[in-house]
């Protein structure tokens, strides 16, 4: 029992334990409380590992929320690595004091960013700060910037559970946090870190709303063929989603446009409407955490009802036009979405597979590679067509 253990000899909280009194509640959490009292969902994102994208995913999260005429708020707690400021595109703007607190930095009407690099005299200067500065930074940023009434809070994490992650989990205890977003790529050694953020989630009792896989596969603009640039060795993301009992949100392919999208500062889903990849990964990522977060799926612009189009095969001529049908009604017949020449070596793929020797694993494994990569480019390219019908519609 606790406070009664031989391992509690001497420990000088052991009669406080052994009392069954809990420990009163953090005064600085519950500051926290009252002055985000009127933000009604807070996200976390974090990375096992750097160089996964978290960022990338963050800014994006929060412009696609944004995109849903919320009220959005990002705050970067990235001390020493903070990149809010460029990917919001707000970089020359500066943090202003009012009578109220810090007034966040405006990326549009309804997006507030908040960010250490805000405060830098130089964008070149190195932040080297131990870990208690750094938590008294983060929580001036929950008490004392006016951050108002906002639909969504992202918090931008830095990668690994270090000093921030601690803070974070500390400062927001007494707070209802809807949960964490956990980014990675496919490959196993970032994987090993994802299990540890697993961990700590669980272990300070923050909720994991899923993970979500990025750098997953690059699509040829030319052929539209899928490459896996990260091959994955155990299953990727998803499997080890499966073994440790957490939510599976998908993969988000390598994409120019998102890249360019980030360096510019500005929103991939309100820029980019059709004939992108990452599009639709990035729009059912943004509909997933909104609808986990609120029990509501979001409306996108230029959505009709529920923002979805549907793919649907009619009868033609050469048995190959795709009807691409808009929930408005309206619908547009694709003929070129799937072509016979992609059929053709579609089938001849199969063929070879079916007429090739048994046991012959490594030419076996070739071939169905080929053809998941076949799939996956007509299935790209009758995607990306839906999403150019519904948004023409």
């Amino acid at each position: 029992m606790a406070g009664k253990a031989s391992a509690c000899a001497g420990c000088p909280n052991q009669q406080k334990c052994a009392s069954g009194k809990g420990a009163a509640a953090d005064p600085s959490a519950l500051m926290v409380r009252e002055k985000l009292f009127d933000v009604k969902h807070t996200i976390l994102v974090l990375s096992g590992k750097g160089g996964v994208g978290k960022s990338t995913v963050a800014s994006q999260l929060a412009w696609g929320l944004a995109e849903t005429d919320a009220e959005v708020g990002i705050l970067d707690i990235d001390i020493c690595g903070p990149s809010m400021p460029r990917m919001m595109g707000v970089e020359d703007e500066e943090v202003h004091k009012s009578g109220s607190g810090w007034s966040p930095v405006m990326a549009a009407d309804n997006l507030a960013v908040m960010s250490v690099g805000f405060m830098l005299g130089n964008k070149s200067d190195a932040v080297i700060w131990r870990g208690p500065r750094k938590t008294g930074l983060i929580k001036q940023f929950l008490t004392d910037v006016d951050w108002g009434k906002l639909d969504y809070l992202i918090i931008d994490a830095p990668p690994g559970t270090s000093d921030e992650h601690i803070s974070i989990a500390k400062l927001l205890k007494e707070m209802s946090i809807d949960g964490a977003v956990i980014v990675t790529t496919p490959q196993e050694i970032a994987l090993l870190d994802v299990r540890k953020e697993i961990s700590f989630c669980r272990k300070t009792k923050i909720p994991i709303m899923g993970v979500i896989e990025n750098m997953s596969g690059f699509q040829c603009p030319k052929c539209q063929m899928i490459t896996n640039i990260f091959p994955p060795v155990s299953g990727g993301a998803q499997g080890m989603c499966k073994q440790m009992n957490v939510p599976y949100l998908g993969h988000i392919p390598l994409d120019s446009k998102l890249l360019e999208s980030c360096e510019k500062g500005e929103s991939f889903l309100g820029t980019n409407r059709g004939g992108s990849p990452a599009i639709r990964p990035l729009q059912t990522l943004v509909g997933t955490i909104a609808e986990k977060a609120t029990g509501t799926a979001p409306t996108f612009p230029g959505d009709s009802k529920q923002g979805q189009s549907t793919v649907s095969e009619k009868g033609s001529t050469n048995g190959n036009a795709m009807q691409v049908e808009a929930k408005d009604g309206t619908s547009s017949t694709l003929e070129a979405a799937v072509t016979d020449a992609n059929l053709d070596k579609l089938i001849g793929v199969l063929a070879g597979m079916k007429k090739g020797p048994r046991g012959d694993s490594a030419k076996l494994n070739q071939s169905l590679a080929k053809v998941a990569s076949m799939v996956g480019q007509l299935q790209a390219r009758v995607a990306a067509a839906a999403a150019a019908a519904a948004a023409k519609k």
